[in-house]
């Protein structure tokens, strides 16, 4: 599920003063769970995620954005990575990934293809030699399909 801008504004200049990446954030309304991914030039390890996730609990219990309880993750992106904005797919072009929509296209919610290009607000997409337009903010879900040669 996306998170308010609100949420991603709190955060951000926590994570980024501490020297990270907020790659994104999710909110699991049936769960109650809060995810932040994190990343470094160096990488993301236990050690790191543990002190982000004490830095940002302490913002969220001042700010409490989130009624109700909820548990917190922090976590580095992994190989399937997470999709979040234009730019990370600009980022990653030429790479695959999974992309699920809110409403179908062409009798389908789900794609999996190489990312071609970003035009405008349009994610291109090729899958089995078909090139799919999909409107950025028709999705709901993207990650990175790594692949193991």
């Amino acid at each position: 599920m996306k998170v308010s801008k609100s949420l991603l504004d709190l955060l951000e200049p926590v994570v980024t003063g501490m020297g990270f990446e907020l790659v994104g954030i999710e909110f699991d309304g049936h769960q109650r769970s809060l995810r932040l991914y994190i990343d470094h030039p160096d990488g993301v390890g236990l050690e790191e995620c543990s002190k982000v996730s004490y830095q940002v609990s302490g913002v969220l219990d001042v700010e409490d954005p989130i009624p109700g309880r909820y548990q917190l993750e922090v976590s580095s992106p992994g190989m399937d990575r997470p999709l979040f904005t234009l730019e990370h797919f600009e980022r990653f072009k030429g790479q695959i990934a999974r992309v699920q929509v809110s409403r179908p296209m062409e009798g389908r919610r789900r794609f999996k293809g190489q990312i071609v290009a970003i035009d405008g607000e349009d994610i291109l997409l090729l899958e089995d030699g078909k090139e799919y337009r999909i409107p950025f903010g028709q999705i709901e879900k993207a990650k990175l399909s790594p692949v193991f040669d």
